[in-house]
């Protein structure tokens, strides 16, 4: 039989960028209203010495109700891109985790952009929850090396106080309204480690919203809230999750008392101290606490969370960070960063 007639195919441009990608600034913005413990125990038949005692909250940030997660986006886009000394223009990618779109299409990523000015960027949210941030930073990272973007927005941003029944004991009283945002770009020496994540959706029960929105539009159910297992989830927090911190710094190749800084999500003051413990972190390392004031707030407590350890600590900067995310689905993401 006659041979096939081999094609000829043309040779494909890949495209390739930096070796090295870094934080170059970091946004924030908050709620506008401070809400301390007494505004909520009522509602949760609970004392502020109960909240205080079981997460370390004081007060937290929450937004009012004409102040969406895509408003707040945008107040950190502007401040960290203000920071940055980026022309928008350069921007080409924005990535938004959040789990607080209050539709489900547009995305949050395309409107920030656009009111930021970094049109056509492209843009997209991501679903991660709490890893979210984590996640992003990951995707930017890889976009920027592989030439697909030569500067990346990533923003945290959530209004959880829109997915809550005041009534919950189980989330409710730990959760805020926030956004943080950071500008990623090229950098001379290695400023985002490899990143270790994952997930484990055999355990995606234990955070979840209680109902499904098509139950909801028959009638069959309330409005959908965010509820957890609290137990479960702090057990998985600290002893699962200090092992993917413990790798984070091993693929970074460094070791806790090379950090000058820990940013773990802000879930719950319990976890931070336990995680230190298991980390067994040198006094030298200053641990982010924003909990005690902001709460819980998902995506963006991370991003949160270094905005204000570098406003309270300036010196930090220039130094090796490890933050790490987890929480509803289960997934988590980790990696060592330079602070900007």
């Amino acid at each position: 039989m006659p041979n096939p007639t081999k094609v000829t195919v043309p040779t494909l441009k890949q495209s390739h960028g930096p070796q090295y990608t870094r934080i170059l600034s970091v946004g924030a913005a908050r709620g506008d209203l401070v809400v301390p413990n007494d505004e909520l125990v009522e509602a949760i038949d609970s004392s502020d010495e109960w909240i205080q005692q079981r997460t370390g909250i004081i007060t937290r940030t929450r937004a009012s109700q004409d102040i969406n997660a895509i408003d707040l986006a945008t107040d950190a886009a502007r401040e960290a891109i203000e920071r940055s000394g980026i022309d928008p223009a350069l921007i080409d990618a924005v990535i938004v985790a959040t789990i607080s779109n209050i539709r489900q299409t547009p995305s949050v990523a395309a409107i920030v952009a656009d009111r930021v000015g970094t049109n056509p960027a492209a843009a997209y949210d991501i679903n991660a929850a709490c890893a979210g941030y984590a996640y992003a930073v990951a995707q930017a990272d890889a976009l920027i090396r592989t030439g697909a973007a030569h500067y990346a927005l990533v923003i945290g941003a959530e209004k959880l106080s829109d997915l809550v029944d005041p009534t919950d004991r189980s989330i409710s009283f730990l959760l805020g309204d926030g956004a943080g945002a950071v500008v990623i770009g090229p950098s001379e020496y290695p400023g985002i480690s490899t990143t270790v994540w994952g997930s484990d959706g055999s355990k995606a029960e234990t955070i979840q919203m209680n109902h499904t929105m098509q139950e909801y539009r028959r009638g069959e159910v309330a409005w959908p809230t965010l509820r957890q297992e609290g137990p479960a989830v702090f057990r998985w927090a600290v002893w699962d999750m200090a092992k993917v911190a413990k790798k984070a710094l091993e693929v970074a190749g460094i070791e806790s008392a090379d950090l000058a800084a820990f940013i773990p999500h802000q879930a719950n003051m319990r976890i931070i101290d336990e995680f230190a413990k298991q980390l067994k972190l040198p006094e030298s390392v200053v641990i982010a606490r924003d909990v005690a004031t902001t709460g819980n707030t998902s995506s963006a407590s991370i991003p949160l969370a270094t905005h204000r350890l570098l406003e309270e600590h300036p010196e930090l900067s220039g130094g090796l960070a490890l933050q790490i995310g987890f929480g509803a689905g289960l997934v988590f993401g980790a990696q060592v960063v330079v602070l900007p």
